[in-house]
């Protein structure tokens, strides 16, 4: 992938073990990576519509996004991002421990672009999040902001 700065990923998950693991698995990615991280749903959906302290809105590359949040759930940030023309071609990868077809079906319905269950081992967890990353940041071609 091509870019003028560093790619930017928005993580949106408020448990801060599963941060902690995103970090740690992009810090070995070897490419310039910005992360952001919003703990809610709420906060997600702000700073992709608003910004955040004067700065214009957030407008990742990829977003990893959890479904089991505070405030506004994953499904919400999901649609509203699905459903705007200026986010909806943004990638949008659901990392969650909720692994029900139902779940699984809701989310496709919504346009997510893939949908991982969350491992429960660490370094299955971290080769997951490479791999994510390495697909959707590296061999994807993706469409131009």
């Amino acid at each position: 992938m091509d870019c003028a700065g560093p790619i930017e990923v928005l993580l949106v998950e408020d448990n801060p073990g599963d941060v902690r693991l995103v970090r740690e698995a992009l810090r070995d990615f070897h490419l310039p990576l910005r992360l952001t991280v919003a703990r809610d749903g709420e906060e997600a959906l702000h700073l992709l519509f608003n910004g955040s302290s004067g700065k214009r809105p957030v407008r990742p590359n990829m977003i990893l996004l959890d479904l089991n949040l505070p405030r506004r759930s994953g499904h919400e940030v999901l649609r509203e991002v699905k459903e705007d023309s200026n986010l909806r071609t943004i990638p949008v990868v659901i990392v969650s421990s909720a692994s029900s077809i139902e779940e699984v079906n809701n989310a496709y319905r919504l346009s997510a672009n893939c949908y991982i269950c969350k491992p429960l081992d660490l370094e299955t967890t971290l080769q997951t999040i490479r791999d994510v990353c390495t697909f959707w940041l590296q061999r994807v071609t993706l469409p131009s902001v």
